[in-house]
């Protein structure tokens, strides 16, 4: 046992080839030395014990301290996964419906226009249906984000001040439902705010704020006590950073500062964490929604949230978020054909993706997961294609 709490094997123990196992760290480590990288905390597991658990590089670039695997990283959109499964939670308890309006929880979505593009600029039209809790959970709530397209919705959401970390998630969500949709709500898949709203919908149910609600529900459980809404100052020595310069030459993307205190506990992307946390939370998924003895999902719960809920039905044509052979589940990608897709995995395959940087996938076909931690984040897709080339090329048995 180690800092993460779970059982530890050799590769070799659990079907991995040694070298190959090593050779992820080795690619790694070139990226690093060659300027392209900052530094990487990387943890692969399978049937249930660790087999790499490792850093290289600087956990800051602009000072000489090693990256460890104590790291605290911004993992942005890697927040989603953890409060989908609160809400599921939620679900399990009898206390909230997939099938619930969200306007029942944020009462501006009942009253919701769709914005329609024509040839005389863009009209608006009524939401011919309700958004649901099942449309946040699998983003089909017809919501978008500024970042996400040059379309009328992304323009008005760039100008909403939606980004302001000093505004509750009572207010941001205010703010989200008085803009127009982007879709009819159920009818296509787009990567959006959905998760954030979501968040605010725990909120209304629990009575707490997001935060003291995921401590409660999921940290504390699975003893992931280096996962919050921001840095305590005791550990601003631990947290992670990215070059001040794209190594590619493009524009780095600020990324917010971990160690001011957020007025909004944001669902979609607001939690920092470590490579230990996390592994922890993806073990507990691995295991069926059990971990040391404490339980957040039944299997049942688990198998329903990484199966896919586009079917054919649902429009996500042309996303880069979603590849050929996936589809999307509540909360996470799901791999729906064994080829198509650009990346190696199983059927059934779950991952999700930060922007600063982070990955995981989780792979129940072959009882594995990865995760990969770096602030990085114009060289974010690069890392997900590599670190699956590597860790699939690794399992051999």
């Amino acid at each position: 046992m180690t800092m993460h709490g779970l059982p530890a094997a050799t590769p070799a123990e659990v079907g991995l080839c040694p070298e190959r196992t090593q050779r992820i760290v080795q690619v790694l480590q070139h990226d690093v030395d060659r300027g392209r990288l900052p530094g990487a905390a990387v943890l692969v597991a399978r049937r249930g014990r660790v087999v790499l658990d490792t850093a290289v590089g600087r956990l800051d670039p602009a000072r000489d301290t090693a990256m460890g695997t104590d790291a605290i990283f911004r993992i942005y959109s890697m927040t989603k996964p953890i409060v989908s499964v609160a809400a599921m939670m939620l679900v399990e308890q009898g206390r909230l419906l997939l099938s619930d309006p969200v306007g029942q929880y944020v009462p501006g979505f009942l009253r919701q226009q769709v914005a329609v593009p024509g040839p005389h600029g863009v009209a608006l039209v009524p939401a011919t249906q309700p958004s649901t809790v099942q449309d946040l959970l699998r983003h089909t709530a017809g919501l978008t984000y500024e970042f996400t397209g040059n379309g009328h919705v992304n323009a008005l959401y760039s100008q909403a001040g939606l980004g302001d970390r000093q505004q509750t998630n009572a207010e941001l969500c205010e703010r989200i439902a008085a803009l127009p949709l982007a879709h009819q709500p159920g009818t296509a898949w787009a990567y959006s705010r959905a998760t954030d709203v979501l968040g605010r919908v725990i909120e209304v149910i629990t009575g707490q704020p997001l935060g003291a609600f995921l401590r409660e529900a999921i940290l504390q459980p699975l003893g992931m006590h280096e996962t919050a809404f921001f840095v305590p100052p005791a550990q601003h020595h631990r947290i992670a950073e990215a070059f001040e310069h794209d190594p590619d030459g493009g524009e780095q993307m600020a990324m917010h500062d971990p160690r001011e205190v957020p007025a909004m506990e944001m669902g979609g992307g607001g939690l920092m964490s470590t490579l230990h946390d996390y592994a922890r939370f993806l073990q507990c998924l691995s295991n069926g929604g059990e971990l040391d003895g404490q339980r957040l999902l039944s299997p049942h719960t688990l198998a329903f949230m990484t199966a896919d809920h586009l079917g054919g039905t649902i429009a996500h044509a042309d996303n880069p978020l979603l590849p050929p052979g996936h589809g999307f589940g509540l909360g996470f990608a799901v791999r729906t054909r064994l080829g198509e897709a650009n990346v190696h995995g199983s059927l059934g395959t779950y991952h999700w993706s930060g922007i600063g940087g982070t990955h995981f996938f989780v792979d129940p076909a072959q009882e594995l997961f990865a995760i990969f931690m770096a602030q990085a984040p114009n060289q974010r897709i690069h890392y997900r294609m590599k670190m699956r080339g590597l860790v699939y090329g690794a399992v051999v048995g």
